[in-house]
């Protein structure tokens, strides 16, 4: 049980990390790939663990779930759903090899998203103006699209989100919070369905029940949370965590 510990811990933090800004897969990944796990199924596994700790915190978030634009929730949600499960698809259906040596790569681009998505926005927002948003129907393609990557990866698609809102709609990051997560379990649902159907994501009952334990704790307590720390704080912690593991898959690979 000792060896488990990690994976438990890893699971609480990718749990609080996805509540607060998004960045679990910076942390559930390496700790199952450190494990012995492949990366295609550590990252299957990672996914169905993850749903319960997504769908806790956007329970404890459910007051405050505002529309995104003039999009309806309802048609939000679905496109999240259907990306969610094609990027699951594209994860089964391509080479393992192609994605053991695409992960650094998506790692490096969440990083610089998280990065520098926060300035990316302001000027690109500044340059937009705010009189021309986004219309739905560019919303919803937009949504699919990161629901697609979201479903084969998913590192800091939570931010990407937030970025395509904040810059198409003029949103503030702190009031789109709570659909975020809404919409990252809706992705996340569909992919781990087809996960648990195609792939060998149940080869390893332990390590998934270990870390989806870990994942509903720290989703819980990671949404009391967001609302107490400062948001610089949550930001540093997400970074950094992003900028380790970022580095360590380039110099394992």
């Amino acid at each position: 049980m000792s060896e488990l510990l990690p994976v438990l811990l890893a699971g609480i933090a990718a749990g609080v990390l996805n509540a607060m800004g998004g960045g679990g897969t910076f942390v559930a990944l390496p700790a199952l790939v450190a494990f012995g796990l492949p990366p295609v199924t550590a990252n299957a596994l990672s996914r169905v663990a993850l749903v319960p700790g997504a769908v806790v915190s956007a329970w404890v978030y459910r007051r405050e779930l505002t529309p995104i634009g003039a999009t309806s929730t309802q048609a939000l949600t679905a496109i999240s759903v259907a990306g969610g499960g094609v990027g699951a698809g594209l994860l089964l259906a391509l080479p393992a090899s192609s994605f053991d040596a695409a992960v650094p790569w998506l790692l490096a681009l969440a990083t610089v998203v998280l990065a520098a998505g926060r300035r990316i926005t302001r000027v690109l927002s500044t340059l937009r103006g705010r009189s021309a948003g986004m219309s739905s129907r560019a919303v919803l393609i937009g949504q699919f699209f990161l629901s697609v990557y979201g479903g084969y990866f998913g590192g800091a698609v939570g931010i990407m989100m937030l970025a395509l809102w904040s810059i198409g709609l003029g949103l503030d990051a702190a009031d789109s919070n709570p659909m975020r997560i809404a919409q990252l379990a809706a992705m996340y649902l569909s992919a781990s369905v087809l996960f648990l159907v195609a792939s060998d994501a149940l080869s390893a009952p332990l390590l998934l029940t270990v870390t989806l334990v870990g994942a509903v704790v720290g989703g819980f307590a990671g949404a009391h949370l967001a609302r107490r720390l400062p948001a610089w704080l949550l930001r540093g912690v997400i970074l950094a965590t992003a900028v380790v593991m970022t580095v360590l898959y380039f110099l394992r690979g």
